[in-house]
């Protein structure tokens, strides 16, 4: 500590008049070093739970149509479009230290894995750990457990898909609707809500649906904090996209 001092006084003499030092003392030099071994330490955290998720499920889950969506390029032509832009960008604005999740609703091809995607872009470049994957590719890899070799279990899968900072399902409803495919979602939701971490879904079932699909319990979660459920009630233009726009 006093060579950390010794070395301060020195640097701070020949220093301009009326430069302020960033650091007074040892004190604070070795709690500014603390700090940023704190936030490395996260980040290194970070980066190796989303290259085990990409190894998990061999692709980021953001697909290559949507890898350069964002809430700039999304094609807004009416005003239910206008109002579900609004609402995405202020969730990935909010998103730090909130509860809140959200469910898009709607026909196929009304732009609900565009924001999706959107928000989880904008999510990534603030360093958190995102994934965007169906409930099919969430039972394949469940399932691939039971006759694996490895250390990926059931259990360590659904931890991994628990603790990612945002988890976004799709196809919400495409699903065989089996009793284990219920107990699984119910099981992650669950996990991912006890720990305040938001879950997306995207459907293309009504309130009423989801409600007889998932169940209370998860939908009661699915409503904790300001949660949102935006309905894209208008006609699909996936006749129009053809890939450039982004």
């Amino acid at each position: 500590m006093k060579n950390v001092a010794s070395l301060l006084a020195r640097l701070q003499k020949l220093m301009p008049a009326g430069v302020k030092p960033a650091f007074t003392s040892g004190e604070e030099l070795i709690a500014w070093q603390q700090e940023q071994g704190r936030q490395r330490s996260a980040a290194i955290a970070r980066e190796n739970l989303a290259m085990k998720m990409q190894r998990t499920f061999n692709r980021s889950g953001i697909r290559e149509l949507h890898m350069n969506c964002s809430f700039d390029n999304y094609r807004v032509e009416n005003d239910g479009q206008m109002t579900a832009l609004a609402r995405a960008r202020q969730y990935a604005a909010e998103f730090e230290g909130n509860i809140a999740s959200f469910i898009f609703s709607g026909k196929p091809g009304t732009g609900k894995n565009h924001l999706a995607a959107a928000i989880c872009n904008e999510l990534l470049l603030r360093g958190k750990s995102v994934l965007i994957i169906t409930v099919a590719d969430i039972m394949s890899a469940m399932k691939s457990t039971f006759a694996s070799a490895g250390d990926t279990t059931e259990e360590r899968l659904i931890n991994d898909l628990s603790n990612v900072d945002l988890l976004v399902i799709d196809e919400i409803g495409m699903q065989t609707e089996s009793r284990y495919e219920k107990v699984i979602i119910n099981q992650i939701v669950d996990r991912r809500s006890s720990s305040r971490r938001p879950t997306g879904m995207l459907s293309n079932l009504n309130v009423k649906e989801m409600n007889m699909l998932l169940g209370e319990r998860v939908m009661d979660r699915m409503r904790l904090g300001n949660s949102l459920w935006v309905n894209f009630n208008w006609d699909s233009y996936r006749s129009r996209v053809t890939g450039k726009e982004y």
